[in-house]
């Protein structure tokens, strides 16, 4: 078996860490129990280019107790647990994935995922299928499953010019990722990584949270719950207005410049923060990104503003303007959550994570009739994940009473 890790001495830490996520996931073990026993995905390869983490893990052992072969890359270089990699490779899941790999080791690592003609692709920022599209547009692939905003943006374009080549279920979209991994998640997670790289306090600081999409809303929640004074920027009126009524303060990204302490990004756009904002920054202001790409912070721009730059702790770095002000970024300007700490708790992926695995079922058995566009989750599904998590969480749902089914379904009755 090939692969490409930092370690295999490092697998028995992996088991144990994948143990302790796997505990934590009961909708995606209830899944693989099933999959067990009806094999819905034997006879299907299927390649990921996702974060290399436990809760990673524990979604590749469902596919594979489903019956599926299964290859797996980092979807980006700091993500990557190089003990869970190693347990993934001992365990006999091809990995080609090690933490601080190169952007050419990140291509070659998807080059030899793609190396295995995976049937189905699972997908965390749509770069395994931009390389399905650039440069192997002769491999066939029967459908793929995208986990993030970003990837969804680009799997829409592709769509929307007709070049999508084969069925994508957009499963950020689903009600039981975007509103719980995507608030939930990456609000506690974001936070947990700036935390880690610099121990600040944020009780009475002035945070800018760039975006207020699910991402933006969650971490905005969160540092207002930590007692900082948070100040959103954003593009839509609507998302604006929704975030001036959560008790945030709205401005331009250049008025916040001026008055932040911390920048947090979550847009999934490019240089949201750049040089006409670094001009504006306070002494001392921190800068991470929450969103996909690195490419949120334009560094480049700081680097040429800068006059010496240095690494203060783990994860993070100062860079000094000529006039003696410093500005630190957090994990090289990386998904912060992951680049700075563990990524999402396995208690919130397990969601995600069922979504993924349902889907890979649901595309194969509806394969003959799907077009080459992005699709949802369909809902039914997206419901049985919520009732097997709250079930899990020890909850009950009301049911509704004939009248009151009947009184729904009416439109005869008045006021």
């Amino acid at each position: 078996m090939e692969y490409d890790i930092a370690d295999i001495g490092l697998a028995d830490k992996g088991d144990l860490r994948i143990e302790w996520a796997s505990r934590r996931m009961p909708v995606l073990a209830a899944i693989r129990e099933r999959f067990e026993k009806e094999q819905p995905l034997a006879g299907y390869r299927i390649g990921a280019c996702m974060h290399v983490t436990s809760e990673t893990a524990t979604l590749m052992h469902a596919l594979v107790a489903g019956g599926a072969e299964v290859a797996i890359c980092a979807s980006n270089p700091l993500s990557t647990q190089d003990d869970v990699a190693a347990s993934l490779v001992r365990a006999g899941i091809p990995t080609y994935a090690v933490r601080g790999e190169s952007a050419d080791d990140f291509y070659r690592h998807i080059n030899a995922v793609l190396d295995t003609h995976p049937h189905l692709v699972f997908d965390d920022g749509a770069d395994m299928t931009t390389v399905l599209h650039r440069e192997r547009i002769d491999q066939d692939v029967v459908g793929g499953m995208e986990e993030t905003t970003t990837g969804v943006i680009r799997l829409k374009a592709m769509a929307d010019e007709d070049v999508l080549r084969y069925p994508v279920v957009a499963v950020n979209d689903s009600d039981t990722k975007h509103l719980f991994d995507n608030r939930h998640g990456t609000g506690q997670s974001s936070l947990d990584g700036i935390l880690r790289a610099s121990n600040i306090l944020f009780a009475g600081r002035r945070v800018v949270v760039a975006g207020f999409g699910d991402c933006g809303w969650g971490i905005a929640t969160r540092a207002k719950g930590m007692g900082a004074d948070v100040i959103v920027t954003e593009i839509d009126p609507i998302r604006a207005v929704a975030a001036a009524m959560e008790g945030h303060r709205v401005m331009s990204g250049e008025e916040a410049a001026e008055v932040g302490d911390l920048f947090i990004t979550a847009t999934g756009n490019i240089h949201v923060f750049r040089a006409e904002h670094f001009a504006k920054m306070k002494d001392g202001s921190i800068i991470a990104n929450a969103g996909h790409f690195d490419v949120e912070l334009d560094l480049v721009a700081l680097d040429e503003m800068s006059v010496s730059r240095r690494v203060l702790r783990d994860n993070l770095e100062e860079f000094v303007m000529p006039d003696g002000r410093r500005i630190l970024v957090v994990a090289d300007g990386r998904l912060v959550n992951l680049g700075a700490a563990e990524g999402h708790p396995a208690d919130v992926m397990d969601m995600s994570f069922a979504d993924q695995a349902l889907a890979a079922e649901w595309i194969i058995q509806n394969k003959d009739n799907l077009r080459p566009q992005v699709y949802t989750l369909p809902k039914e599904l997206d419901h049985e994940v919520a009732r097997l998590k709250l079930a899990a969480m020890g909850g009950t749902l009301e049911s509704l009473t004939a009248e009151q089914s009947e009184y729904l379904d009416s439109w005869q009755h008045g006021t």
